[in-house]
């Protein structure tokens, strides 16, 4: 093999997206080895291979997804192993990979800057190192308050000690919109934060902890850098006006639909109603962390939560979903068409047709894989199909919400919610671009042609 071919096989099995899967592949393998040990399990009995591996991929890959409850059936060994992969999910492997490097003083090369690039959906490699200093402190800072916060309130239910080790997972849990928990040994398998329902204080820090962890880290960085700079980027201000309109419109509907249900909102008081259907607005769209019954809400509402899970958290941030951004480019294209003008526009900044193009490639595969694996889990799993939609929506989306169909998949089920879970982490398009060739520029273009639309 000359050195010209050697080149190109080195540059297909390098490309940044290709590291991308091949890194997160490789975390879930260690963490599904992890726990198919013995120690992992608290009864010594070591977990199913499908069921560790299901396991450790919706927790590296943000989902919070369960087959197993976590607090019952899992050692401390194997609570650990999952808030290590958490955290190595939440930030993303390039970021552990970084603060290694940083920590040794090893200088990060421009192939690293390129995956880091592509990792945090950042428009450049200019500032990305500087990025990631930023990101690994901010996350490490907010989850230590959040740990110390969440703790605080435990101490009231639990030894000292227990409080502390319950309020770092949930904080890291909450941070990096995993949304798994580990109180099953206290108040039952899978019943997350329902105890809390009526505990402002409790739901505020987990908002506020999901909240920041999905906004992403680029708006966490331009937030802090206000004071100074006295302005945010076009990309901090289109996450922050849809996210805050998504919670606030999210927060009445819920409120609205179950407001009357008495498996839900209707026993509680008007202000601990107000705080449970703002939480599961926030926690809707990546979190996965719940204080009501997601089985018992009506269905109106379960739809309307499909549709908020499918949209997502932000780019670069720790949830899943089409995210925000491209929400906002949808909505304005649609605008824009409607008005009869030519540019996206936001913020007085036109758009380039180019991002509009991704955003509706994106969505429509996203959508296209939704139904897909809806379409498989319909014919493995006998369950109604909103309930399907729901669970494969919550996959993708990495929401981990769940109407009770995950602990009772089927073998085949479990797979495909594994690989949906994967490919939601990744999002469809850097798959994409994994699995394809690299792209050639044309020669020539065709003639332009008419088709009716409408």
């Amino acid at each position: 093999m000359n050195f010209t071919k050697k080149n190109k096989v080195y540059r297909f099995l390098l490309t940044p997206p290709k590291i991308l899967v091949i890194g997160f592949a490789f975390i879930i393998l260690i963490g599904t080895i992890l726990l198919s040990l013995p120690i992992a399990s608290s009864t010594g009995v070591s977990l199913s291979f499908m069921n560790a591996l299901f396991m450790a991929t919706s927790a590296t890959c943000v989902t919070g997804l369960a087959v197993i409850d976590p607090g019952t059936e899992l050692s401390t060994f194997g609570e650990l192993v999952i808030l290590s992969l958490c955290q190595i999910g939440g930030l993303g492997f390039t970021t552990m990979a970084t603060l290694i490097a940083l920590v040794f003083n090893k200088r990060i090369s421009v192939k690293e800057r390129l995956v880091l690039q592509q990792a945090m959906n950042h428009g450049s490699m200019e500032g990305i190192v500087r990025l990631m200093r930023k990101v690994i402190f901010y996350s490490l800072s907010i989850e230590l308050v959040g740990a110390l916060l969440l703790s605080i309130r435990f101490s009231l239910d639990m030894s000292i000690g227990q409080a502390l080790y319950y309020g770092i997972f949930h904080s890291v849990s909450s941070f990096t919109n995993v949304g798994l928990d580990i109180f099953g040994s206290i108040h039952g398998p899978f019943s997350s934060f329902s105890p809390y329902v009526n505990d402002p204080f409790v739901s505020i820090v987990i908002m506020l902890l999901i909240f920041l962890g999905g906004i992403g880290f680029i708006v966490i960085s331009d937030l802090l850098g206000f004071r100074k700079s006295r302005k945010l980027s076009l990309h901090s201000k289109v996450v922050l006006s849809v996210s805050v309109a998504l919670v606030v419109i999210g927060s009445i509907v819920i409120y609205i639909f179950e407001y009357s249900n008495e498996h839900t909102l209707q026993g509680l008081n008007p202000s601990d109603k107000i705080m449970a259907s703002t939480l599961q607005s926030v926690t809707t769209r990546s979190g996965g962390i719940t204080t009501l019954d997601i089985p018992m809400l009506r269905q109106s509402t379960q739809f309307f939560m499909i549709i908020w899970m499918f949209i997502g958290a932000a780019p670069g941030s720790t949830g899943g979903g089409i995210k925000v951004t491209t929400f906002a480019i949808l909505i304005g294209a649609m605008y824009t068409m409607a008005r009869g003008r030519e540019d996206v526009v936001f913020f007085r900044n036109r758009i380039s047709k180019e991002v509009v193009y991704k955003a509706i490639t994106l969505t429509l595969l996203s959508f296209l894989l939704v139904i897909a694996f809806t379409m498989v889990l319909s014919v493995t799993e006998d369950r109604q199909f909103l309930t399907i939609l729901f669970e494969a929506t919550s996959a993708f989306g990495t929401t981990g919400l769940s109407m009770g169909l995950t602990p009772e998949l089927s073998t085949v089920g479990k797979i495909a919610i594994t690989f949906l879970m994967f490919l939601g982490r990744l999002g469809p398009l850097t798959l994409a671009y994994a699995l394809s060739p690299k792209p050639q520029k044309e020669s020539f273009r065709y003639p332009e042609g008419k088709i009716t639309i409408g």
